[in-house]
């Protein structure tokens, strides 16, 4: 009996694997061929019925020239009303309906032939005929998809989820997965107390308590939230409760990404968004974006190409300006931004202007400046990447310090209102040459704002600092993506690491922020909460990713972390401010950092060092520049030391 079973089965998975290896027009032709043969059998049926007996010749219905007239009849109907067409997978409610009024038609045409031609056929013979035409189109369309969706889940690997969110969205996400080929939904999970041991969408409600034990007794994957109107904080705050229960968790997008997507859904499950990686609640949404400083100004992004420039370009827009300048030294990144940029402006007053060239460039960064009449520049453009600029400090410090010095002294020979300089936590007392290069940009800036305000000139000159950016080009969260998808391993330098973290929303607020409301030579700083431990973010990621962490405790799990080691630059732990004390501004989130600077003169002799430096490619002078001038640049004589991405 057992053999004869699995026999069967072979042969229905032979069957349904050829009927998906059909052309699409094989298939349409196979679909209309059964609304046609179809048609004799609801017929004979209907007739047994009515009379309790055999159905024979004798009536009209069942005449042979009839029965031919009403096939060829059912399958013109069924072609022009596109039922051949309808995909099994898409076969639901507003399909059946067409089926429904298909054999109700079908069933009119029936009568009226056998009225006509005198044959006293009940009418009740008729509506049966009908119902069961129905029933039996509609019964072995979904019979089939059955049959189709068991011969491809057959050949692929099913995930199988619990969904926590027992909503409307988890409703949609439920019945969506019903005819996926990678995803099966085996119950729901909830807190509302009322919608526990109910039935969803043929899915029993849960309470979470219950949750390890029902991963364990229904062999479940994965927990996927769809909860899109609970605060990002929750989402959180649920995501660490199961991860600590091991459990791993998934989000998805909305339905309507899921629906206007032609990905496979599996390939849709992506980790809790990079925001909830913070170990805090996201900022972007406090921090004041001073829309009324930028309203109606021409504002000037250098670097707009970039990921913090270019999110700069966007928030701006909200804030209604009548002219943003993009200036950016690569062709792609600004040919990208200004057609982005270009298509949310369409229909309002505001100019995109994009300018191609560097922050370096002293007559194009005046010409520009005055041609657009900028009144605000916010100055992104740097080289950021610690390992490209150790081992390149000459055009490194050329583009991060010349080029700042350059396009601020520019500003304030222009008029320029205010000039917001993007700086970063690796500053502050650096242990490599990208680091040193920011911090001599930030003295250079504080010059100049002195300068501004002892000679009376209407440019205000600031710095806004952070730490590293989730998401942005170069930064650990793109590095360690694409490390796991190589299959590893992830390369973290110590386990003990440790780095602040904000988003590029949140940055960019920031820089907005600050800019409104500074008045000479501030450096501003975010309060981001503690700083997030590398090697958890490692962790997390390669959950996320729906695979498991190989270590001594897991010797066949997934993707290994393996430790390279802290080198020379590297620091265990960033910092955020170089001073001991902070003064808080209009805004709580937003620290004012209390630091020394340079004399005018030192800076002077500092800026004059450096040129000579680099006009004779000089890597070791102006490693000696580096090491006069910045607080903890004597670390940095030593040449071409080997930094890792930090």
């Amino acid at each position: 009996m057992n053999q004869l079973t699995k026999s069967a089965a072979d042969l229905i998975a032979r069957g349904s694997g050829a009927l998906i290896a059909l052309p699409r027009g094989l298939k349409q032709a196979v679909m209309l061929s059964l609304d046609v043969a179809l048609l004799p059998v609801a017929l004979a049926l209907s007739l047994a019925i009515q009379t309790g007996e055999r159905p024979r010749l004798g009536s009209y219905v069942l005449e042979v020239e009839a029965l031919a007239m009403l096939m060829l009849v059912a399958g013109l109907l069924s072609y022009a009303m596109g039922l051949h067409r309808i995909q099994l997978k898409a076969y639901e409610i507003h399909a059946m309906r067409l089926t429904g009024v298909h054999a109700i038609v079908i069933a009119g045409v029936t009568a009226i032939l056998d009225g006509v031609t005198g044959y006293a056929t009940p009418p009740s013979t008729f509506i049966v005929f009908a119902m069961i035409y129905f029933i039996l189109g509609a019964s072995c369309r979904l019979l089939l998809l059955q049959v189709v969706l068991g011969a491809y889940r057959r050949g692929n690997d099913q995930l199988r989820v619990v969904i926590y969110g027992a909503g409307r969205t988890g409703q949609q996400l439920a019945a969506a997965f019903t005819t996926d080929m990678t995803i099966k939904p085996i119950a729901f999970v909830d807190d509302n107390a009322n919608l526990q041991s109910t039935i969803v969408q043929g899915l029993r409600v849960h309470s979470p308590l219950v949750l390890p034990r029902l991963m364990e007794e229904k062999r479940a994957d994965r927990v996927l939230l769809a909860m899109p109107s609970v605060p990002r904080s929750q989402l959180t705050l649920i995501s660490r409760r199961l991860s600590d229960l091991g459990i791993d968790v998934l989000a998805l997008p909305s339905f309507a990404q899921l629906a206007g997507s032609g990905a496979p859904l599996v390939s849709q499950l992506r980790p809790v968004a990079p925001g909830t990686l913070l170990g805090r609640a996201p900022l972007d949404a406090e921090l004041p974006g001073g829309s009324a400083a930028y309203q109606g100004r021409s504002v000037l992004v250098s670097g707009g190409g970039g990921s913090i420039g270019s999110e700069l370009c966007r928030q701006l827009l909200v804030c209604r300006p009548r002219r943003v300048v993009i200036v950016e030294s690569s062709e792609l990144a600004l040919y990208q931004i200004t057609m982005e940029l270009e298509a949310l402006v369409e229909g309002t007053q505001v100019e995109i202007v994009s300018i191609l060239g560097s922050v370096c460039d002293a007559a194009l960064m005046r010409r520009v400046l005055r041609e657009n009449a900028v009144e605000i520049v916010l100055h992104a453009a740097a080289y950021k990447h610690v390992p490209i600029v150790q081992r390149n400090p000459i055009p490194g410090f050329q583009n991060n310090v010349i080029g700042t010095q350059t396009l601020a002294q520019a500003a304030m020979e222009t008029g320029v209102a205010r000039f917001i300089l993007v700086s970063t936590d690796k500053a502050v007392r650096p242990r490599n040459l990208m680091g040193a290069s920011k911090r001599l940009a930030e003295l250079v800036v504080q010059d100049l704002a002195r300068r501004a305000r002892d000679s009376g000139a209407p440019t205000v000159y600031s710095m806004v600092r952070f730490g590293n950016v989730l998401g942005s080009s170069g930064s650990v969260i793109p590095l360690f993506t694409q490390q796991i998808r190589r299959g590893g391993p992830i390369t973290v330098t110590d386990r003990e690491v440790t780095r602040y973290f904000m988003t590029i929303p949140e940055a960019a607020r920031l820089v907005l922020a600050a800019g409104s409301f500074a008045e000479g030579g501030e450096v501003f700083v975010l309060d981001m909460g503690e700083p997030i431990s590398i090697y958890a973010l490692a962790r997390q990621l390669v959950e996320s990713a729906n695979l498991t962490v190989k270590d001594e405790s897991n010797p066949d799990g997934d993707i290994e972390i393996r430790f390279t080691g802290l080198r020379p630059g590297e620091k265990l732990h960033e910092e955020l401010l170089i001073g001991t004390g902070q003064v808080t501004t209009p805004h709580p989130k937003i620290m004012l950092a209390r630091e020394g600077a340079l004399s005018e003169i030192e800076v002077a002799a500092a800026i004059k060092a450096l040129r000579a430096a680099i006009a004779e490619a000089d890597d070791d002078a102006l490693r000696a520049v580096v090491s006069r001038y910045v607080e903890g640049g004597a670390g940095l004589l030593q040449p071409k030391a080997e930094l890792a991405l930090s």
